[in-house]
């Protein structure tokens, strides 16, 4: 990336494990944004840490949240696909943001944090 690499800053690792040592740092709303690609049964657990990370007006990605259409599904219980169902309501619910699903890829979920 030409002229914004010192402002990136990758982190690779176990997402929860990373998450909750930036919380234990005391890292509160530093990130413009986060975007989330990890396994589908800690979805939830990932934004909300997310959630505590991103500064009021800054961005939440999470991929996959069509899932192939499995989500439409209903006969289809996997346990991914039933974690992605949850988190799609639980994320329509919450009042902290404003969100909107983007049906291209795999979907493509972009949640603004206003509280």
């Amino acid at each position: 990336m030409q002229g914004v690499a010192d402002k990136v800053e990758l982190r690779l690792g176990p997402a929860l494990n990373t998450l909750d040592a930036l919380l234990a740092q005391g890292e509160h709303s530093p990130f413009d944004m986060a975007f989330i690609d990890a396994d589908k049964e800690n979805l939830l657990a990932y934004y909300e840490r997310c959630h505590a990370l991103v500064r009021t007006g800054g961005l939440i990605l999470i991929d996959n949240t069509l899932w192939s259409g499995s989500v439409a599904d209903d006969p289809d219980h996997d346990p991914s696909t039933d974690a992605i169902r949850a988190f799609n309501v639980a994320l329509h619910a919450d009042p902290r943001v404003e969100m909107v699903l983007l049906p291209i890829g795999d979907g493509l979920t972009l949640a603004r944090k206003i509280l």
